[in-house]
């Protein structure tokens, strides 16, 4: 009995491991953060195998049903949308019970989109702080105000129709100065990266129709 977490491509289907390939072929069942998402990956490497809905809308529902699987011997392979599962995707509590029931848990290595993103920047990268996704609402104030203090890299995941409310708070509690790398479609036909001052790069996205996933990568504030 075991669980497998299998990064999937974050845009390119060339980017899977052979060892990834080789794990989703051999596990019982396959977690899938969107069954339909990820049947175009499996019939593009040929993989047949059971694929189960495994998302944030179920995970407190269901993992108590895939542990109970796992005690009886079937492997599982969780995978996500694109990219790790666990990093601002499912995952995190069934690894939990995973551990507390001394089932075995693997993570393979492979595609997580902050880390090209931040690479791409030209930012430090000895020390950083990965936030994923920022609260909408509640709190979102007052997280904006600790990251306009923090010295480190700050990486951040955001949607494209909320990409420039974003970039306007930036401005607002880090100032029109402070540097910013902003890329979205990692991988993909249509990669861009846009690095500058807040306000330039704010500018530039008010003048676009932003799609794809986006990551942003602040620089931290100067010390003094």
């Amino acid at each position: 009995m075991k669980l497998y977490l299998v990064p999937t491509p974050i845009g390119n289907l060339a980017d899977i491991t052979l060892r990834a390939l080789e794990v989703l072929k051999t596990v019982d069942v396959i977690l899938a953060e969107d069954t339909r998402t990820s049947a175009v990956l499996l019939k593009h490497y040929h993989i047949a195998k059971p694929l189960q809905r495994f998302h944030i809308h179920n995970e407190h529902r269901t993992w108590a049903v895939w542990i109970e699987r796992l005690k009886k011997g079937e492997t599982l392979a969780l995978v996500s949308d694109a990219g790790t599962p666990g990093i601002s995707d499912p995952g995190f509590l069934l690894v939990r019970e995973c551990l507390r029931e001394n089932i075995a848990v693997e993570c393979l290595p492979g595609p997580t989109a902050l880390v090209p993103a931040l690479i791409k920047s030209g930012f430090p990268t000895d020390r950083f702080v990965f936030e994923g996704f920022l609260p909408h609402k509640k709190g979102r104030q007052t997280r904006l105000k600790q990251l306009a203090e923090e010295e480190r890299t700050v990486v951040l995941y955001e949607s494209p129709h909320r990409l420039v409310k974003l970039l306007e708070q930036c401005v607002e509690y880090m100032g029109a100065d402070r540097l910013v790398s902003v890329s979205r479609e990692l991988t993909k036909m249509f990669e861009e990266t846009k690095t500058g001052a807040l306000a330039e790069v704010l500018t530039y996205f008010q003048q676009k129709d932003v799609k794809g996933e986006i990551v942003v990568t602040l620089h931290g504030k100067e010390e003094q």
